[in-house]
């Protein structure tokens, strides 16, 4: 019985030790991930998968919200569109109390997310995972937004 405390013990602790080291690789790449974002890096889709589910929740004025799924395809198309303008008012979003979790095979980084184009932070997430190839990519990102424009697109 002893030995088996003991196994049970070391076998515990050896997997908080890979789980902490996955969490140390997906932190580093979601690290990554934001800095291609902010910096409008060719290969900023790269990061995401080809069938990844872009949310966003939109925050209306009288104090509701609705979400809006946006097909990748769609979402690059737009985001390509309005690269040279987000570059030139020096868009950047920064990200505070990072915190990530096991969801399911994946993990979950849940932060709040701050526009650089405001004085407010709200809501944001991103499921991470491993492709078919092992490497990181964003499965599924939401983030809430006040921008009303999406809720007519």
């Amino acid at each position: 019985m002893k030995k088996f405390i003991i196994l049970t013990i070391i076998l515990y602790v050896y997997s908080l030790n890979c789980f902490a080291d996955e969490i140390q690789d997906v932190r580093t790449f979601f690290n990554t991930y934001v800095d291609a974002a902010n910096n409008y890096s060719e290969d900023y889709f790269n990061y995401y998968t080809n069938n990844a589910k872009i949310l966003r929740i939109v925050e209306k004025p009288d104090g509701s919200q609705e979400t809006v799924t946006i097909p990748i395809e769609r979402y690059k198309s737009e985001a390509k569109k309005s690269t040279a303008l987000m570059k030139l008012r020096q868009y950047k979003n920064r990200y505070f109390n990072i915190k990530i979790t096991p969801h399911g095979k994946d993990y979950k980084v849940a932060a709040m997310r701050m526009p650089s184009t405001s004085d407010y932070k709200i809501p944001a997430y991103f499921i991470i995972g491993k492709d078919c190839n092992g490497n990181w990519k964003i499965k599924e990102e939401s983030m809430n937004t006040r921008v009303q424009k999406f809720l007519r697109s």
